[in-house]
């Protein structure tokens, strides 16, 4: 089924059934009623109750299959144990949609969640499409359509515009829908999904990258159920040119507990959520005053006047405002460019006065009259080496006297400048600001907000610049991984060099005189290293000696790993010892992969030691990643200027480090349904123009399943 199918019987609705209707309006069954009457919904209402009669002024049914005809959407609202005969009703009398009011289902243990498991079965066997449990419901402005019993409807209905809203949690994306409302945005579409025994965020994602009334997409989530679903829904509002903004909360440890028990759904990594994304081309927001900005913002600018970089001129009327958004704009990754010369003389010929350079200091005497006003911005905006201008108005809309300054000119740098960015930091009465919306110009309150909504609008418009390019996938077939690898070290490490990951030339050894042997072969000095399937941490037991120099310290060295061994791991199965020649020096990356209970395999990169372990400075993506992801995930490390030749050092092989990346992440791809883990530690970093190594390498395999060859 396509995704988001079905759902123009949900947002588009010819007619409605309410199941549990009441006349009692505090009452959930009662409230969808009167909201569909007090805000003009045209279509036909049904009430469904046992009793029929009549229901808030309508002639009631005891039974969906008692209605004339056959409602589009059902809003359902009876007990936990009575929804699934009523769905069942809707299904038998053709209704194509359903929204499940109640709750009581899998959030709440075994009972319920066999119950939503029913509701699930008889969605896909029926065709119903099934919103909920245990939601908010959804509601379509521009067919005045209310499925919900939110008391966000109750005073107002919000007003027709671009904004659509997909969230798990219906009381925080109601509360979006509010706030978004009282900032003047227009909304399209707003859809809770609960509990998602049918209809996911994916869908609703998917449905509104399709509709004419939607230009950009936000969506809260607390987890995600269907990975491959939300990727490709994602993809499919990137294709459309529909931003997606994403709320993803449970990012620490007790909220993700808190998730978990609400939505009755697995966690998983927020890294790896972040960087699938990263990947879509979805904006992450991490509080919901930015969910509304960047959203409020990008319906405002959509689809052809966002930023096409970061490059943005600050103006302001105060040189200490100018250097607080100065930091703010750096702490958001702007940059700040110098203005032209002829940018910085338009400046001083309209206020004599001025620090033209940028931010750009104009003192209170541009605001004294509009064309002095709209002289300095229209310097700045139409300076070539600023994609989008941010001004700090403060507190001026206040004034009656420079509102009217301000406003004028703005009007007046529109029309002069359509396609150009400005961008308002303003605290100021709500007519005020509107005014100033209706221009097109956005308006954030507070700097940092301000400045980090102006880096989100550059990365949307970089992204609809760029070309979508998808990972490969991992096509070559693969063969069964015997089971003799796993927990082998020199085993591990041959099946990953048939793979592109570069090692060592190694020798395994069965006794003294073959470790000789291979020392003379590989050249002194050598490293010894015992192999056992159960020995996981070989420096632990005294099963690593580096450094042997002659025939003799080799022998001596062999005698004396198995004896560390025999004392200390009496019950270690001994497999043989491993002999490898001194690796030069490098910097030490590790390098693995391992599997998200979401969206599966992932590769993880990070500088050995202090760096990833105590500081956890890493990067993950999911696997198969391409060359330029994996230099970039080098690149995002905190650390990376140790790889980039701090201080004077050496740079090290950062192409060769990416190879390895793409090598193991397509290796973990293939044998997705065998591996568990891999562990690379470390990746030795020669320096630029030398490559890599793997030192030391483990293979986990999956517990819970059959081999399986994945392509």
């Amino acid at each position: 089924m396509e995704l988001g199918a079905g759902l123009d019987a949900l947002l588009q609705p010819r007619s409605i059934a309410v199941i549990g209707a009441s006349q009692d309006v505090t009452k959930i069954g009662g409230r969808p009623i009167q909201l569909l009457a007090g805000h003009g919904y045209a279509g036909k209402v049904f009430p469904v109750n046992p009793k029929g009669g009549e229901i808030q002024g309508l002639k009631a049914y005891a039974s969906v299959t008692d209605i004339p005809e056959t409602p589009d959407l059902a809003v359902i609202a009876v007990g936990a144990e009575h929804v699934l005969a009523a769905a069942r009703d809707c299904a038998a009398k053709g209704v194509r949609a359903a929204v499940v009011l109640s709750s009581g289902f899998a959030e709440l243990g075994a009972a319920g969640e066999a119950i939503q498991h029913d509701l699930t079965a008889l969605a896909r066997q029926s065709g119903l499409r099934i919103l909920g449990p245990n939601c908010l419901g959804a509601v379509s402005i521009p067919e005045r359509s209310i499925a919900t019993f939110s008391i966000v409807l109750e005073e107002m209905l919000p007003r027709q515009g671009g904004i659509g809203i997909v969230s798990q949690s219906g009381n925080l994306g109601s509360y979006t829908m509010r706030m978004a409302a009282e900032r003047g945005a227009g909304i399209s579409r707003f859809i809770a999904t609960g509990n998602e025994c049918d209809i996911g965020v994916a869908d609703g994602i998917a449905w509104m990258a399709r509709d004419p009334a939607t230009n950009v997409i936000l969506c809260c989530m607390e987890t995600c159920r269907d990975a491959p679903a939300l990727i490709a829904a994602m993809a499919a509002a990137r294709r459309a040119g529909k931003p997606v903004i994403v709320l993803k909360i449970g990012t620490s440890d007790a909220g993700q507990a808190a998730a978990a028990s609400h939505t009755g759904a697995l966690a998983g990594s927020d890294a790896v959520f972040d960087a699938v994304l990263r990947r879509a081309g979805a904006i992450r927001v991490r509080s919901i005053e930015q969910f509304l900005n960047v959203g409020h913002a990008a319906s405002l600018l959509l689809p052809d006047r966002l930023p096409k970089g970061s490059n943005v001129a600050l103006v302001t009327a105060s040189g200490g405002f100018g250097v607080m958004l100065a930091d703010a704009a750096s702490a958001a990754g702007l940059k700040l460019p110098a203005l032209t010369e002829p940018s910085q003389k338009m400046i001083l010929d309209a206020v004599p006065y001025a620090s033209p350079r940028n931010p750009v200091d104009a003192t209170a005497q541009m605001s004294s009259r509009p064309e002095i006003l709209e002289q300095v911005l229209s310097a700045v905006m139409a300076d070539e080496n600023c994609d989008a201008v941010v001004q700090m108005m403060a507190l001026s809309l206040y004034l009656p006297r420079l509102r009217k300054v301000y406003l004028e000119a703005f009007r007046r740098v529109r029309e002069k400048h359509p396609d150009r960015l400005l961008m308002l930091c303003i605290h100021g009465p709500a007519d005020g600001v509107a005014e100033v919306n209706a221009l097109g110009f956005p308006t954030v309150d507070g700097i940092d907000a301000c400045c980090e909504t102006l880096a989100a609008l550059a990365q949307l418009g970089r992204q609809r610049n760029e070309v979508v390019q998808v990972a490969p996938a991992a096509t070559i077939p693969a063969n069964a991984i015997p089971a003799s690898v796993f927990g082998d070290e020199y085993a591990s490490k041959r099946l990953l060099a048939d793979h592109g990951i570069p090692v060592l030339q190694e020798r395994l050894a069965a006794d003294e005189d073959g470790v000789l042997a291979a020392a003379r072969e590989l050249g002194l000095p050598v490293v010894l290293k015992i192999v056992s399937p159960d020995i996981a941490h070989k420096t632990e037991v005294g099963g690593v000696l580096v450094g042997l120099r002659s025939d003799e310290e080799v022998r001596a060295g062999y005698r004396t790993i198995l004896e560390n061994v025999r004392r200390k791991a009496p019950q270690a199965r001994i497999a043989g010892v491993i002999v490898a020649p001194m690796a030069a020096a490098g910097t030490e990356l590790i390098l693995g992969t391992s599997r998200d209970p979401i969206f599966g395999p992932v590769v993880m990169v990070g500088l050995g030691g202090i760096f990833a372990e105590v500081l956890r400075d890493t990067a993950v993506m999911p696997v198969p990643v391409r060359h330029d992801e994996a230099l970039a995930m080098l690149r995002s490390l905190k650390a990376f200027p140790v790889l980039d030749g701090a201080r004077g050092g050496p740079k090290a092989d950062i192409q060769a480090a990416a190879k390895a990346i793409v090598a193991l992440s397509e290796f973990a791809a293939r044998h997705a349904g065998q591996i568990a883990e891999i562990d690379i530690n470390p990746l030795r970093l020669l320096p630029e123009g030398q490559g890599a190594v793997a030192l030391d390498a483990l293979l986990i395999p999956q517990q819970d399943g059959k081999a399986v060859a994945s392509s």
